[in-house]
């Protein structure tokens, strides 16, 4: 046990980045900087987020239950308020679904600040549901749902990596393009 304690230092310290100062950096401040960069992020990437309304049935925008907030299913929504509806395959191309995903990660980040009060509490986007209305023969479900995953990429970095499933589904409500939902770690 006396040998071992020493080697576990010396692994703790390697670890350790130095910054520039000479002063080693810890776990903690790293987090720090990352947390508080997520509203500069938007404003670097010159994204707004939108209002959101009431939700239109008996259900919430967000349920936070422990370290885990659960994001319900959203469509696309443009500024004017106009939904992006049709069929991937007869009616919208990949890149309009593409966009189409993209605009549902806004409106499910403004959910998530909406829910939190501020976006630097996010410690990781887990999981996204992704589901696309398409034609039976559509098979690039993936390169929609690429449209809200890279956006939060660019948005957390690596903790915007998250686990995805993205279907095809005969229909959506309203006849919507995309409908997505996620769960999201929090601090």
């Amino acid at each position: 046990m006396k040998k071992l304690i020493p080697l576990l230092c010396c692994i703790f310290l390697i670890g350790c980045e130095s910054s520039p100062s000479g002063t080693v950096s810890t776990a903690a401040e790293d987090l720090q900087v990352s947390r508080t960069d997520v509203e500069a992020r938007l404003q670097e990437l010159q994204l707004s987020l939108p209002t959101l309304g009431q939700p239109l049935a008996n259900y919430v925008h967000a349920v936070q239950s422990g370290k885990l907030v659960f994001l319900a299913g959203k469509g696309p929504t443009r500024a004017d308020g106009t939904r992006i509806n049709g069929k991937l395959g007869a009616d919208l191309t990949v890149e309009e679904g593409y966009e189409a995903a993209r605009l549902v990660g806004l409106q499910q980040l403004a959910a998530l600040k909406l829910e939190l009060g501020d976006l630097s509490r996010v410690k990781r986007i887990v999981k996204v549901h992704g589901m696309v209305n398409a034609t039976p023969d559509f098979t690039d479900h993936s390169k929609v749902i690429n449209g809200f995953s890279d956006l939060m990429v660019e948005v957390f970095g690596e903790a915007g990596k998250h686990a995805r499933a993205a279907v095809g589904m005969s229909s959506l409500p309203g006849g919507m393009a995309v409908e997505i939902e996620a769960i999201v770690e929090v601090y």
